[in-house]
């Protein structure tokens, strides 16, 4: 089985894949990025300029990357010093909190979309 993964491209890269691997990822999500904060800009745009009704998609993307980045960031970086004693990182209390609460604000604010478009006033 080995040999056949090994055959089709899977195995287990070494540091240099890993560091190509890491920095074609970063460059992708910083486009991304860009990409869904241009999206959002011109979004805004349209509204103040014709009076269109909003396109929440590109913020709520964008919200919603930074969240789990942020979230990957921190829990990537609990596990790699949990057991290190001189580190201060192994509990980020005030930035899980806040994360939590940017997370529900984002529910909150999808569920409001999702309940002011269907009625009709």
């Amino acid at each position: 089985m080995k040999h056949f993964l090994k055959r089709l491209g899977f195995h287990k890269p070494d540091e240099m894949e890993r560091h190509i691997v890491f920095r074609a990822q970063r460059n992708s999500y910083v486009f991304l990025v860009a990409a869904l904060l241009i999206w959002s800009f011109y979004e805004s745009y349209r509204v103040y300029a014709y009076h269109t009704r909003l396109n929440l998609i590109p913020c709520m993307l964008l919200t919603a990357a930074a969240l789990i980045q942020t979230f990957s960031q921190l829990i990537m970086t609990r596990n790699a010093v949990k057991d290190d004693k001189d580190s201060f990182e192994t509990t980020p209390l005030l930035k899980i909190i806040i994360l939590v609460c940017a997370a529900a604000s984002v529910i909150a604010a999808i569920g409001a979309v999702f309940l002011f478009t269907g009625v009709q006033v």
